[in-house]
């Protein structure tokens, strides 16, 4: 099973995210900002996939992400940006910093499955 890491300052984005990924058979993390996404990070090598939302306190997914694909233990986990950013610098700028894929809010499941397989596939 895998274990998917879910980034997101909204409690309400978090259990929807999570009740869509448990019913895709994940295991799921959750995080409320980038900070305590690095710690849970550290403290679970085995997470293969996070959802991360671009606008939170504490440290943003943007800064998160450098972060993250700044060290090499990490440069197999995959990252979906979940987001309402939807400027095009800014999708631009997520992907050149290290997403793997980017999905506008508001998301359904279908859309949401669709592109976690495609992730998948490239692990």
């Amino acid at each position: 099973m895998y274990k998917v890491l879910v980034v997101d300052d909204s409690k309400a984005i978090r259990e929807i995210e999570k009740k869509y990924l448990e019913e895709m058979g994940f295991e799921v993390l959750e995080a409320s900002n980038g900070e305590e996404a690095l710690k849970i990070l550290e403290d679970n090598s085995d997470i293969k996939l996070i959802l991360l939302d671009w606008h939170m306190p504490v440290m943003n997914g943007y800064e998160f992400l450098l972060k993250l694909r700044a060290n090499p233990k990490w440069s197999d986990v995959k990252v979906m940006m979940v987001t309402t950013e939807n400027q095009q610098k800014s999708i631009i700028d997520a992907i050149m910093a290290g997403a793997n894929e980017y999905l506008m809010k508001p998301f359904d499941k279908e859309m949401l499955e669709v592109k976690i397989k495609y992730l998948m596939e490239l692990s």
